[in-house]
């Protein structure tokens, strides 16, 4: 069996090693051949870990047409801010470069699996390879994982067949000992947590058996209700002026990327319609409701990486501010301008 351990920069050191170990453990119980390698998407080279910089020597390159097992860390760094050093900018980084069309090769065939452990899932969900896929990563971005288009499920370990993926930092040895399990059998795995002296956390989430059924509270019903009228009464006492209406030119600044996109907004009825054109791609507004002068609706993007965003704009004449949302990610500033004679001032 050829498992292969992906580096890249600022990968988290505990995220890699702690799987690496518990593999070539495994591999003192079976007659089975295991080879572990650390491999990055450019080939063989040092990799620098996250916080510390510690380096690590990687001895190949990423190959998807290897049958086995591919495992993705998350990323170490600072979790507030929009520095070049957060989370959130290594994983973009290294979305950027030919780690994701490998890992989309990997993943279409039947013969490999690949797994990730805390931010690796997101790392894959950043270049849009999670879409309707079960996944669980760090509880800090659960949220982005959502709005990446992914279903997030909170479990300690999430199986989706060819697809495995572990949530928060140490979920690395649960994530390596499950696959332990689920490769090379029980015995194998008990071999290594006896080794290790260490029990794995937690109950693997799969889509299958009975389904949950849960009634919700009287009162939480009675507020979604509440919710879902006041959101309704807001579409429907929307005036009919065009204070909106119009092509609007704006630019987001996000903390992965700066991006453009053509807004086309029109009131129809006394309802607002929109649709966003990001290069070649159109989509229209979703959920869109207007107050007064604001407006909101949630709007896909597929770059600088795929996200579900949720926006919140102003407008003051021919001028537009904002700010879109997508989880824990901090908040994107929206400004736009209307093109002169897109709209009947």
């Amino acid at each position: 069996m050829h498992i292969q351990i992906v580096l890249f920069d600022g990968f988290d050191l505990l995220d890699a090693i702690a799987p690496y170990e518990v593999f070539c453990a495994a591999q003192m119980y079976t007659d089975e051949n295991l080879d572990v390698d650390l491999v990055t998407a450019e080939g063989a080279r040092l990799v620098s870990s996250g916080i510390g910089g510690l380096q690590i020597p990687a001895s190949g390159r990423i190959d998807p047409e290897k049958a086995g097992l591919i495992l993705v860390p998350g990323a170490s760094g600072e979790v507030a801010g929009e520095g070049e050093h957060t989370v959130p900018s290594i994983l973009r980084r290294a979305m950027e470069t030919k780690l994701t069309p490998l890992m989309k090769e990997a993943m279409q065939r039947s013969d490999l699996t690949v797994a990730t452990v805390c931010g690796g899932s997101l790392l894959l969900a950043m270049g849009g390879l999670l879409e309707g896929r079960h996944a669980v990563t760090n509880h800090l971005g659960m949220d982005v994982l959502g709005a990446t288009g992914a279903i997030p499920i909170t479990a300690r370990i999430v199986d989706d067949g060819n697809l495995v993926t572990g949530g928060g930092v140490t979920s690395g040895l649960d994530v390596a000992i499950y696959l332990v399990e689920r490769e090379l059998g029980p015995r194998i795995a008990l071999k290594v947590e006896s080794l290790f002296e260490f029990e794995r956390r937690g109950t693997v989430w799969r889509d299958q058996g009975l389904p949950v059924v849960q009634q919700a509270p009287v009162a939480a019903d009675s507020a979604v209700g509440h919710e879902s009228y006041n959101q309704h009464q807001g579409s429907k006492d929307t005036p009919t002026d065009n204070l909106f209406d119009g092509e609007w030119k704006a630019a987001i600044s996000t903390p992965v990327g700066k991006m453009s996109v053509m807004l086309n907004i029109q009131t129809r009825d006394g309802h607002i319609y929109g649709e966003a054109r990001q290069g070649s791609e159109v989509a229209a507004f979703k959920d869109p409701v207007r107050r007064g002068n604001q407006l909101t609706w949630s709007q896909r993007v597929t770059k600088p990486m795929r996200l579900n965003l949720k926006f919140e704009v102003m407008v003051e004449g021919n001028s537009m501010t904002g700010v879109a949302k997508a989880g824990v990610l901090p908040a994107s500033r929206l400004v736009g301008e209307r093109l002169v004679g897109s709209n009947k001032l």
